[in-house]
């Protein structure tokens, strides 16, 4: 696992935040436009980001002119891990941070132990905040 995140990821971030706002009104949906404007990124490249969050079904898609995006779970069941992992792919716990090839059991990098526990830290706390903990929200 690298320690650097996608804009992908980032606007899909942005996009379950304002999602979650958007609950408050009566109907809970949003255009796409709309929710690309809001995240600041373009309509032809919210399909992208949103795709992901679809297929987990944690946001619904309606298409046409009445459609938009709507929440469709409770954040407090998601955590961040889940989503960077739904957008960048499983975590990567075998790569060398040295090498950027697999690290041996049998001969190990010089930093071997000491990134398999910050590694470790760093996924757990990923892991134990929920969307809705990182927002105080939804």
């Amino acid at each position: 696992m690298r320690l650097e995140l996608t804009k992908k990821t980032d606007l899909a971030l942005r996009a379950m935040q304002t999602l979650c706002a958007c609950q408050t009104d009566a109907a809970g949906t949003m255009n796409g436009g709309d929710l690309a404007d809001t995240i600041e990124t373009t309509r032809q490249y919210l399909p992208q980001i949103m795709a992901p969050l679809t297929r987990k079904r944690w946001v619904s898609s309606t298409p046409g002119p009445g459609g938009g995006y709507r929440l469709a779970v409770d954040l407090s069941t998601i955590s961040i891990l889940d989503l960077i992992e739904a957008v960048e792919g499983e975590t990567d716990t075998e790569t060398c941070v040295l090498s950027d090839e697999p690290c041996q059991a049998s001969d190990p990098c010089a930093l071997h132990g000491a990134w398999s526990r910050a590694r470790d830290a760093l996924l757990r706390e990923l892991s134990s905040m929920s969307l809705a903990d990182a927002w105080d929200a939804c």
